[in-house]
């Protein structure tokens, strides 16, 4: 699961930002990480109570910088530069109270080369660490939003299981984007999530999963009707025209995404019908209770939100994170970089 991240990050050293500086569990994960001598470390928080949060758990934070917004030396060009980014979208005043937070503080550090990821989200909430993405990293080149997937890893009885699933914790729907002044679409709902899609068939291929994606609903090639079947019906086709390289299939059901004898009956021909090991649902509802549940009952271990479409890797955590899985998203967030 990690060797090619653990491999990135020999070859090339990386220094990640914590915008949650004190958190024992972001100082837990990050004594270990330099413990382990795997990157560099940037702690965001006032520097005594970082310490005293380190030396209360017994965390040895020695190598970590430990940077404070309010006495950060370089911060009226800080404060300059995001006041270009933002162009005139924020006064020089608003930029200075955002980079007074953790969250814009960090993603600042990213933008102006100063760190190279950044990992957020033990206390902020997921939308307090995409906005500031958004607004200063911005999307690369060709991609239109932002999406995430979660990387599902099992030690099965024939070996490690892997799974792709997306967008879960970003997007909660793909509604048509309309021009303001005529009404008319320019950007699909169904553009939205082919998107999404080959997104995440490029990060299952980055953890090492051959890419077969199902885009799920409940109808099987026109079984049903409504809801988001024309959703994800248009969205198959949309994707194979941007990745005609990848195998993608659907609108299909779970069942028929990975039963062989289900898929090829319901699906015939289809190559991904009953292989598919990388799963698009058609809204966030969805696709955040699929991957629980593959989670609490399959018992899988889940990575992510990994987030897809940035210039630069900014992850999220869940605020109901254990110091593990802040240290091997660190892994995945700083190998990506």
């Amino acid at each position: 699961m990690f060797t090619k991240l653990l491999d990135a990050l020999k070859a090339t050293r990386r220094t990640i930002v914590f915008t949650e500086g004190p958190d024992a569990r972001i100082l837990e994960a990050a004594s270990r990480l330099m413990k382990e001598d795997l990157m560099d470390v940037i702690l965001i928080g006032n520097v005594d109570e970082v310490k005293a949060a380190a030396e209360k758990g017994n965390f040895c934070i020695c190598k970590a910088q430990i940077i404070d917004p309010a006495t950060y030396e370089g911060m009226d060009e800080m404060v300059a530069k995001m006041v270009e980014l933002r162009k005139g979208k924020m006064s020089e005043e608003e930029c200075r109270a955002a980079l007074a937070k953790g969250n814009y503080f960090g993603t600042m550090l990213v933008k102006m080369g100063k760190a190279d990821a950044l990992l957020g989200g033990a206390t902020y909430s997921t939308a307090d660490t995409v906005r500031p993405a958004l607004q200063l990293i911005k999307t690369k080149k060709g991609a239109h939003l932002v999406s995430s997937s979660f990387i599902l890893y099992r030690e099965g009885k024939d070996g490690p299981e892997k799974y792709c699933m997306g967008d879960c914790a970003i997007n909660i729907d793909y509604p048509d984007t309309l021009d303001k002044a005529t009404g008319e679409v320019i950007f699909s709902g169904a553009q939205k999530l082919a998107e999404v899609a080959v997104e995440s068939a490029r990060t299952a291929a980055f953890f090492g999963i051959d890419p077969k994606v199902a885009m799920l609903s409940f109808s099987t090639k026109g079984s049903g009707k409504g809801g988001t079947v024309k959703l994800s019906h248009d969205a198959t086709a949309i994707a194979k025209e941007l990745a005609p390289e990848l195998a993608i299939d659907g609108e299909m059901q779970f069942d028929a995404a990975v039963s062989p004898v289900v898929g090829q009956l319901k699906f015939p021909g289809s190559p991904v019908a009953g292989y598919a090991n990388t799963f698009i649902f058609p809204c966030i509802e969805a696709g955040n209770i699929g991957y629980k549940i593959a989670q609490r009952l399959g018992g899988f271990e889940a990575y992510g939100p990994i987030l897809q479409g940035l210039n630069a890797p900014i992850n999220d955590l869940s605020r109901g994170c254990n110091a593990e899985e802040v240290y091997k998203m660190a892994i995945i967030t700083a190998g990506m970089a």
